[in-house]
Formats: C-alpha cells, structure tokens, sequence
C-alpha cells in the first residue's frame, strides 16, 4: 500500500496564548485561522495561517500547565521561508531581540518565540 500523506499542522504547546499569538504576527505575519476552547476551559487551541498555504501551526494552551515547556535539546525546529528582502527581515528580527542563532556561512538564522521554540528563516528563493 502506498500512502499520499500531505503535512496538515505542527503543534507547539504555550504557556502564555496571546503573547504567542502576538509574537507569530509580528515576526512572520501568520494570523489566526480557526480555534476550539474546550468546554471546561481545560485547553485553547489556536491555529494558526501564513494565508497561502494549507499547512497549519497549531499553538495548544493548557490551563493546568502554567510553568514553562522543558524543550530538551531544542534540536527541532520550525522553518518558514520569507519573501522580499532577506537582510531587511533579519534586521527586523535583531530589533525584535529574538535572534537566536545565526550561521552567516550557511546564509541562515534562526529566530526564538517567546516560549523558546527555534523557528529557522530562510529567503523565499
């Protein structure tokens, strides 16, 4: 049996939504898809879009986990590719403090959102 599989979404949990939500828009311009809130108000689920593809980040709040995430390693990583001007963008992130790491001999960096999760950033070409 062959298998067709298309990525759908890409969970991260977070310890604080709106802040998360706000970071997402202003670093990379993703926007709130869709959400589902449970009905006990146990967990928040917020989706979120870059507007032109299906793929998903899926930000998961969970009322009774208010410490911060222990990420291991952090060996994995998000990646989101970037159009327009690629040095512009990387100054826009050095103003916003949330350069993480940069490899200037591979042409990439990556960017922290607020619950330490690596996001790498690449140019759309």
């Amino acid at each position: 049996m062959k298998i067709n599989g298309k990525f759908d979404h890409f969970n991260i949990n977070v310890t604080d939504l709106d802040k998360s939500i706000e970071f997402y828009q202003k670093a990379l311009g993703l926007t709130e898809h869709h959400r589902k809130v449970a009905p006990d108000g146990s967990f928040i689920l917020v989706y979120l879009t870059d507007g032109s593809s299906s793929f998903m980040l899926e930000l998961t709040w969970l009322r009774d986990h208010p410490d911060a995430y222990e990420l291991g390693e952090n060996e994995s990583h998000l990646c989101i590719r970037v159009d327009g001007d690629y040095d512009k963008v990387r100054e826009y992130h050095k103003q916003m403090e949330c350069v993480c790491f940069e490899n200037t001999t591979m042409g990439l960096y990556f960017i922290n959102d607020p619950d330490d999760y690596w996001i790498e950033i690449l140019p759309l070409k």
